[in-house]
């Protein structure tokens, strides 16, 4: 089982996605993941290619997220685990059930819907990442017509299955996500 490099999976992933959010909402899971892998001592590009092609099929077939992505991977032959964070990441989405059993899946869980909430707090108050408090993100994960379309109980989900409580969790992704300042 191998998965692609990182140029090689850029370019993966703007073949499958044209829209300009999308990609950089793939982006920032894929920071979020590695800087999740860091701190449990994983393998960094695993995790980061997790991140970055989570959602390579959401854009052309988002009725059936992520079943194509899944059948890809398998034909690509990516690693069970990133198969398995995929699929647990789209947990109550599109009657996917799966819940996430490792750390790799509890985290992709808990980095997706979440990185829409910082996405949405910095289009409405420029700041960088960096500078955000956890204080602010958690009030507007909390308003939930705050980026309304947000999953907010996969977030909870993910944090409880990774072990990580809501505040150090947006703690960590203020920090993961200051790369992004620059």
């Amino acid at each position: 089982m191998s998965l692609p490099t990182r140029e090689d999976a850029e370019k993966l992933l703007d073949a499958h996605v044209a829209d300009a959010y999308q990609r950089y909402h793939a982006r920032m899971v894929a920071v979020a993941m590695e800087g999740y892998a860091g701190l449990y001592n994983e393998d960094a590009e695993l995790w980061y290619l997790t991140g970055l092609l989570h959602d390579i099929d959401f854009e052309k077939h988002p009725n059936e997220h992520p079943a194509r992505a899944l059948a890809w991977f398998h034909e690509w032959g990516y690693p069970d685990s990133v198969i398995h964070a995929v699929e647990a990441h789209a947990h109550g989405y599109n009657n996917f059930t799966t819940l996430p059993e490792t750390k790799l899946a509890a985290a992709l869980l808990a980095c997706d819907e979440i990185s829409g909430i910082f996405y949405a707090y910095q289009k409405l108050n420029p700041v960088p990442f960096g500078t955000m408090k956890v204080s602010s993100i958690k009030k507007r994960l909390n308003e939930k017509s705050f980026a309304a379309k947000i999953e907010r109980g996969s977030i909870y989900l993910g944090c409880e299955k990774l072990g990580v409580d809501l505040d150090t969790h947006i703690g960590n992704l203020i920090r993961f996500f200051s790369a992004l300042d620059a």
